[in-house]
């Protein structure tokens, strides 16, 4: 599988995934709890919403000060300083019983999380070999993707035969292991193959005029919407309305990710030798259509068939939008950067989708959240229409 990873570079490739791999599987072991923990203590849809929110918050305002200080200063040091905060994080999760503690860590989680993604993505990128940018973070994205599929899945079975702090604990441990793994086996800053060398700084008009950028920004920030949608208030909605087991939630929450997961390397295999933007524009498709099946669904299975129509417009679209990102990275000579500001789009479609859904929910009905993701997700894919190079269409 690493077969198009450069020899020199495979070792620090493997570091990166599987500390990505441990790490993330810890975060999504208490995904499908912590909504349910927060309408057990009285939380309603808007502070549901804003326990996800917090989290996205300190990062976006976080996301491009790390990014840029990773092209200047290096990578190693963001990476392990974000997942040693984020072990700390996970313990003191055990000793929270209110719903502004729950903010609060959250708040402080999405901080750490911000010197650890991005970073490590922009890694990724900067020892990819030209031509291999959506077969590589297509097989990185497997780190995340699955482990946030065994997260859930996870999550719901220690919590049902132990108990919630278990699942908290399970995650400060696997944080842990993550540390550990990158302390140990990433090379030193000094040995880092960083391509701004001269640590020049780029300036934010170079990106944010591009309009490369701004159209799998605006793309990438419809799809997370919509993630958040899922996580915040599928949770609840299954909950409320066809009292599943802790387990099945998990089940559900991972399916959709486990689904565009598994696409995620033959689909980044395949965003390099055919057309990425027809990839992005089916992906988006799809994703609407299993956004707004909930909205009619009547039983567990009716759940099942939407999260895994989600997933798979997940796994054509994200794989060719993560390409563009490395090879956009690489011209610019600012991989930290744009990675961060497609890290940025990610964590303001956290915020506002479970905000927005949020609000359906309280001023509305559940069932009205989830149309609201379909919303956003068309609006991505017609803005995303609308500033390709319609050129593009007919060539890669």
């Amino acid at each position: 599988m690493l077969i198009l990873i450069p020899t020199h570079h495979k070792g620090i490739f493997l570091t990166l995934f599987f500390a990505i791999f441990t790490t993330v599987t810890g975060v999504g072991i208490v995904v499908p709890l912590l909504p349910v923990y927060a309408n057990d203590l009285g939380a309603t849809g808007i502070y549901v919403g804003l326990i996800f929110g917090s989290f996205s918050i300190s990062r976006t305002l976080l996301l491009p000060l790390f990014g840029r200080l990773s092209d200047q200063k290096g990578r190693k040091p963001f990476i392990v300083t974000g997942l040693f905060a984020y072990t700390l994080i996970s313990i003191a999760f055990v000793f929270s019983n209110t719903i502004e503690t729950l903010i609060l860590l959250r708040f402080i989680q999405g901080a750490a999380s911000a010197m650890i993604m991005p970073v490590v993505q922009a890694y990724v990128g900067e020892i990819t070999p030209e031509g291999s940018e959506g077969y590589s973070m297509g097989l990185f994205n497997l780190s995340m993707f699955l482990s946030l599929s065994l997260g859930p899945l996870m999550g719901g079975g220690i919590k049902d035969v132990w108990s919630l702090d278990a699942a908290f604990i399970c995650m400060g441990l696997l944080s842990g292991i993550g540390l550990l793994l990158c302390i140990f086996f990433l090379p030193a800053t000094s040995q880092e193959k960083v391509k701004n060398k001269k640590n020049e700084i780029i300036p934010w008009s170079n990106l944010l005029k591009d309009k490369g950028i701004i159209s799998i920004f605006i793309f990438r920030y419809a799809y997370t919407a919509c993630i958040g949608v899922i996580w915040c208030f599928l949770p609840v909605f299954a909950d409320t309305e066809f009292a599943l087991s802790s387990s099945l939630i998990g089940v559900l929450v991972m399916l959709g990710v486990f689904v565009s997961g598994l696409l995620h390397l033959p689909m980044g295999y395949a965003a390099d030798r055919v057309n990425k933007n027809m990839m992005i524009i089916f992906g988006g498709i799809l994703s609407a259509i299993g956004m707004i099946l909930p909205f009619w669904a009547s039983s567990f299975y009716d759940l099942v068939i939407a999260v895994s129509i989600f997933g798979l417009g997940g796994g054509v679209s994200m794989p060719a939008i993560m390409a563009y990102a490395v090879i956009k990275g690489d011209t610019k000579k600012a991989m930290g950067s744009v990675m961060s500001i497609i890290t940025v789009a990610h964590s303001l479609g956290m915020l506002t989708g479970s905000m927005a859904a949020g609000l359906a929910m309280d001023f509305l009905s559940l069932r009205l959240s989830f149309p609201c993701g379909t919303l956003i997700m068309v609006f991505g894919t017609l803005v995303f229409w609308a500033l390709v190079d319609k050129k593009s269409f007919i060539k890669n």
